[in-house]
């Protein structure tokens, strides 16, 4: 087939599968109206004092910790975000002060290029080292931003030079592949972290709000992390699953007479139902001061005699080498039950007198098999199904067709609030960030020295260094800003959203047809939308007066004023000099070889710290 044919036919496709499209969407709109309408309705209770009181916003610190370290192997343990250095007693004065010295070597630009070199021409100093290191470097910078501004600006005209000469430069920024590049997304957090509160942050919340409470308004499969409403086809509940809403009663033990009415659903395991109690009863509190799931109990009193209620116990329904978790159907539990949820303390003393509890949870460790709504397939049917017949393929392609529907519903109904959180992000005019033009400016400048940069290389650079760097990060990860946490059903659309935003920032058009991913499917109507935004979000601020480099330091002491005494500078300073031990040879060596670093007595410094910090002089 020639060339002009094939592509006559694909456009021929794009052109029905687009047409089809629009007639799913047509089918659906009148529904989303009606849910958009009532999700309104039903968010109005928690989000109608949204002030900024009620948007657990996380203060700074809290916000970079999660930013910068929560990614890394010890997550929550991390040393930076505990902040607990193991120094003995008596040495802590010695270490202060040396940790104290190697502050001022790191302020010093010469030692400090010469270090990250270093590092970076070592095999074993892998990405993910790169980017714990440029995260510390940042922290222990933090009270001089210039200056750390200063570092970012000389490495990134480096690194510019070594891709327009020798690589492909469009892909420069995309990855945290260099120290530079992730000082540029810690740089951009840092800069940006006053526009979420002020902007951004509202119209995030409302939309991971309204993706939390779609999803629980529909079944969720506890262990396969599916949903009946979701953006993402992989996390679809396909099967149907018969369930009704009910209304619980909720007395809390030890808090008053004053019941709580809490929205769940029969088919919820007895985890799910507690996080929805907990939801409600806790609202006004921040994610991180509510009890949690595994610390409350939860009691139906239908009768004489209270029943403590549990995702497994020994009346769980078993079928096969299958146990089925515990709904609220499963111990008929009515609407408008009353059920008492009350803390209980986890001591081995309650445990070892309650021997019931301890058999009955020998028996349910017996056997891991355990399912909620779907039960997976067996080997056996598995291999069955492979030899599939054309039949199985029809239904499989009309199956398919009303799941779309069901995804498109869901982002009918969503729309608005993705809408809102793509507006308030780019939207240029008075309240883009001062960071944000002061860098697109430096790229744009940079482009035109070299004159073999093109526009749309320019456009990806832009992308690659706040799009993609910080909104995408921030999108997928509300719980860096907010004190709330995401579940996996959630962050599976969070994800699709996210995806969505890429495709707008890219320049290269996707043609639809019918083996295109679904996101890109559900978006299919909105995309052009979404590009011309960032187009024109681009242009406006080319169009903006000039950040000057005064401004743009005195932005940066306010931030370095404001926040430097909360962070662990300590800690992270003394992470970092792990690293100069880890290469001290080879630092030693780069600085010796330097004659700048010659005159400053460099290595003379770096070696009076080392025998002070690896206690190598003895106390005379």
């Amino acid at each position: 087939m020639s060339r002009l044919r094939k592509s006559q036919q694909a456009e021929r496709e794009y052109e029905k599968v687009k047409h089809q499209l629009e007639n799913l969407e047509e089918s659906v709109r009148d529904r989303c109206k009606k849910e958009f309408t009532d999700l309104m309705i039903e968010m109005e209770d928690q989000t109608n004092d949204l002030s900024e009181a009620r948007i657990p916003f996380l203060d700074y610190k809290t916000y970079t910790d999660r930013v910068f370290f929560l990614p890394s192997k010890d997550g929550d343990n991390d040393v930076m975000i505990t902040g607990k250095l193991d120094i003995p007693e008596g040495r802590k004065v010695i270490v202060a002060q040396a940790l104290n010295q190697f502050s001022n070597l790191l302020n010093s630009k010469t030692f400090l290029i010469n270090f990250i070199k270093t590092l970076e021409g070592r095999p074993d100093f892998n990405a993910r080292s790169r980017v714990y290191f440029a995260s510390l470097l940042t922290v222990a910078l933090h009270g001089k931003l210039e200056y750390y501004t200063d570092i970012m600006r000389s490495l990134l005209l480096e690194l510019m030079e070594e891709y327009v000469h020798s690589k492909n430069p469009k892909l420069m920024l995309r990855r945290s592949e260099t120290v530079v590049e992730r000082m540029l997304c810690n740089w951009m957090s840092i800069c940006l972290y006053q526009f979420l509160r002020d902007s951004a942050g509202e119209p995030l919340y409302k939309l991971f709000k309204a993706i939390k409470h779609q999803v629980e308004k529909g079944p969720v499969d506890a262990k396969m992390k599916k949903a009946k409403y979701t953006l993402n086809d992989t996390g679809l509940l396909g099967d149907d699953v018969e369930y009704c809403v009910l209304t619980l009663q909720v007395l809390v033990h030890g808090e008053g007479p004053d019941v709580t009415p809490v929205k769940v659903l029969n088919c919820d395991t007895i985890s799910q139902v507690k996080e929805k109690i907990i939801e409600q009863v806790y609202r006004n509190l921040p994610y991180t001061q509510r009890p949690k799931v595994d610390s409350v109990a939860l009691e139906w009193r239908p009768g004489s005699t209270g029943q403590i209620l549990s995702d497994m116990d020994l009346t769980s329904q078993k079928e096969g080498r299958w146990k089925r978790l515990n709904t609220l159907a499963h111990y008929n539990v009515r609407d408008n039950a009353t059920l008492v949820l009350s803390r209980v303390l986890h001591t081995h003393r309650q445990f070892h007198q309650n021997q019931d509890s301890h058999e009955e949870k020998n028996a349910l460790l017996e056997d891991d098999k355990v399912f909620h709504l779907v039960r997976p397939a067996d080997e056996l049917d598995e291999v069955k199904s492979k030899r599939g017949s054309l039949k199985a393929k029809a239904t499989t392609k009309a199956i398919a067709e009303i799941y779309l529907t069901r995804l498109l519903s869901v982002k009918g109904t969503l729309q608005q609030f993705v809408d809102d959180f793509f507006r308030s992000v780019l939207c240029s005019g008075a309240v883009v960030p001062p960071a944000v033009k002061y860098f697109f400016d430096f790229l744009d400048e940079q482009a035109l020295k070299h004159d073999n940069v093109e526009e749309e290389t320019v456009h990806i650079w832009k992308t690659n260094s706040l799009p993609l760097r910080f909104w995408v990060n921030i999108l997928k990860n509300p719980h860096f800003i907010f004190d709330v946490h995401v579940t996996e059903v959630v962050d599976a659309s969070l994800s699709v959203i996210a995806q969505t935003f890429m495709d707008a920032c890219t320049k290269t058009e996707h043609k639809l047809s019918r083996e295109s991913p679904s996101n890109k499917l559900l978006y299919a109507k909105e995309i052009s939308t979404y590009k011309k935004m960032v187009d024109d979000y681009y242009k406006g601020i080319k169009q903006m007066v000039p950040v000057s480099d005064q401004d743009m330091n005195t932005h940066l002491a306010e931030v370095s004023r404001e926040h430097t005494d909360k962070l662990n500078t300590q800690a992270a300073l003394h992470q970092l000099y792990q690293y100069a031990s880890k290469y001290y040879d080879g630092i030693i060596q780069s600085l010796d070889e330097d004659p700048a670093a010659q005159s400053k007595q460099l290595t003379l410094r770096l070696q009076q710290i080392a025998a002070a910090l690896e206690n190598k002089v003895t106390d005379l």
